[in-house]
């Protein structure tokens, strides 16, 4: 997840190292209240160096943006986009995430719905956004144990907490100041970030 505002050209160049520290499956541009012709020159810049590297681009909160740039999908919360109507403006191919919070029902209905992943949060504070809602980690647990949708667990997530979360079941980790304000730097991030998945796998 990209953080809320950046130098295009230097992002770019922090992404491309990112991108060589290990597996990514997806990248969501979520530039928050930034005009709509600057979110589109960022994200017609970024899709090539993402897609390139085989990682899903998606778009926070604007399908039809989404659609118009050639974006792989969108990123919808309770408060954007309605899922079906998204669905719809992104085509049976693309892919529509939807925020559910910590609540089993929103999660439930989006599965139902065909959504391609539930995204449960905030587990911890957050630098990039004000959490409204506070989620634990055994609510990944009721998930994975009922459900084939992918979870993805979202807030405040770093090298140094993310390993209860994975866990717990997360199927993905969104990371946005985790990865981008590492210490060591995003390279590094993600490196830490896969070892620590693959370990936690294997045990």
């Amino acid at each position: 997840m990209s953080p809320p505002a950046f130098e295009l050209e230097i992002f770019g160049e922090l992404a491309k190292g990112a991108l060589a520290g290990g597996d990514v499956a997806c990248f969501q541009l979520r530039l928050k209240d930034q005009p709509k012709d600057q979110i589109r020159r960022a994200a017609e810049y970024l899709i090539p160096v993402f897609q390139d590297h085989g990682v899903a681009f998606l778009l926070n909160d604007d399908p039809v943006l989404a659609k118009e740039i050639g974006a792989d999908g969108v990123h919808v919360g309770q408060d954007d986009t309605p899922y079906k109507q998204a669905r719809e403006i992104i085509g049976d191919d693309g892919i529509v995430g939807v925020t559910c919070h910590n609540s089993r029902h929103l999660a439930m209905t989006a599965a139902e719905h065909g959504a391609d992943y539930v995204a449960f949060g905030a587990f911890h504070p957050s630098s990039t956004k004000d959490a409204k809602f506070k989620a634990e980690p055994e609510i990944l647990e009721w998930w994975s144990s009922l459900a084939e949708t992918p979870c993805v667990a979202i807030g405040g997530i770093t090298v140094d907490n993310a390993a209860p979360l994975i866990k717990s079941g997360a199927d993905f980790l969104a990371i946005s100041g985790g990865v981008w304000s590492n210490p060591e730097g995003p390279e590094a991030a993600i490196r830490e970030l896969n070892r620590m998945i693959d370990n936690i796998s294997a045990s």
